[in-house]
């Protein structure tokens, strides 16, 4: 094995997230592309962990073609140093057979990948679960996983399967890190080694987004107060009811939702204050952010996001602008600076208090909240405690 360090570092990772068709603002992308300044990385898009369901008619019809548009663009270099791989995966891994022909076909795929470029021994990282059999098996000089999320409570995947794949990880893995303070406290016994990181965020660009001097042409269509929110819009986190409710109960007030639609809800298009308009490239988010007058995030409550711990809590007030939120255990962190609803009544009533108590002052401590919290200091934290042999906190989480 090839002892590495940060002067010949190289990186596999095994993504969470497509960097073709997702917003780059996931915790595995934002790491990787500081590491590529120090060494050679390779981004492996996420494997596909979810049963798959023809009787979703359009929907998996789409998911088919986009995985498919991404398995053809083969090995991309997208910047110095950064490679982008989507390779060929089955989505079965509820059965034995195709759990040993995934981990054959990705191995194969990958040790071709990595004889191309001329990598020995990388760092391996690995978010997607699924990934966990090959990554085991592969050479490398140091394993990492990154317990983003409780994958195992997604939709449609095997629970048993993908629990068993987690707990492979974090048994096998010379670091685990978690960005939930929550499965932290939970899982870290499960571990090695373990440290939580939390999320961080791209602090100058939000900040520096406001205020708006070049307002986006659908933005100026839209009458103020504008209630926003920017990420994923699906039914398995957000809670449609709940918006539909709200935006009855504020109909004087626009809201505007900034993402990729992965579930219909017919009745917002027959809404005059709702506006869906769609994803926009990650650094356009922050100018459509200043936008909105107060920040929304109107989640299920479900053992999914008790578990979360949303980079958007961050950006959001890396913006300044006043939140409200449903509750989640990692929102407890932040009480100070965001206004939490429990029902529609609440929530509306919340929005209102926001809008009336916001000012200078407000989006200042807003701000300082998360001022030190930069992704550059996260990467840097994890290399540390990689390469510099320091010790990570078992007992408590690390704040930074």
């Amino acid at each position: 094995m090839q002892s590495q360090n940060l002067n010949n570092m190289s990186v596999l990772c095994f993504g969470g997230q497509d960097w073709w068709y997702h917003n780059r603002a996931h915790v595995d992308i934002q790491l990787i592309r500081r590491y590529a300044k120090k060494g050679p990385v390779i981004y492996v898009n996420s494997i596909v962990m979810q049963k798959p369901r023809i009787t979703q008619g359009r929907n998996f019809a789409r998911k088919l073609i986009r995985k498919s548009k991404s398995i053809l663009r083969g090995l991309n270099k997208v910047d110095t140093n950064l490679w982008v791989y989507s390779p060929i995966s089955f989505p079965l891994h509820h059965m034995g057979w195709s759990q040993r022909l995934n981990e054959k076909i990705l191995g194969l795929q990958l040790r071709h990948v990595l004889r191309t470029l001329g990598l020995i021994d990388p760092l391996i990282w690995v978010v997607c679960p699924a990934a966990c059999d090959v990554a085991l098996k592969l050479t490398k000089t140091r394993l990492v996983y990154l317990r983003t999320d409780a994958y195992e409570l997604f939709p449609n995947v095997d629970f048993d399967v993908i629990r068993m794949y987690d707990q492979k990880l974090k048994a096998n893995s010379d670091l685990t890190l978690f960005v939930s303070g929550k499965l932290y406290d939970e899982e870290a016994s499960e571990c090695k080694e373990s440290m939580f990181l939390d999320h961080g965020v791209n602090y100058d660009m939000f900040a520096a987004a406001g205020p708006a001097t070049n307002v986006p042409v659908e933005m100026n269509q839209i009458n103020k107060p504008i209630i926003g929110y920017f990420g994923s819009i699906d039914s398995h986190t957000v809670d449609y009811e709940l918006i539909d409710k709200l935006t009855d109960l504020l109909s004087e007030m626009s809201f505007v939702f900034i993402g990729s639609v992965y579930s219909e809800y017919p009745a917002f298009a027959e809404k005059k204050n709702v506006w869906m308009l769609g994803q926009k490239d990650y650094n356009e988010v922050p100018i459509y952010g200043e936008c909105f007058d107060v920040t929304i995030m109107p989640w299920r409550q479900t053992s999914w996001i008790q578990a979360c711990n949303p980079i958007k809590l961050k950006e959001y007030l890396a913006l300044g602008k006043p939140i409200v939120s449903v509750p989640f255990v990692e929102l407890d962190k932040y009480l100070d600076v965001v206004y939490v609803a429990k029902n529609p009544d609440d929530f509306a009533e919340c929005i209102r208090k926001a809008l009336a108590e916001d000012g200078p002052e407000r989006v200042a401590a807003r701000r300082k909240k998360v001022e030190k919290a930069s992704w550059g200091s996260k990467a840097e934290q994890v290399l540390g405690l990689l390469f510099d042999n320091k010790k990570s906190n078992q007992g408590e989480p690390a704040n930074v």
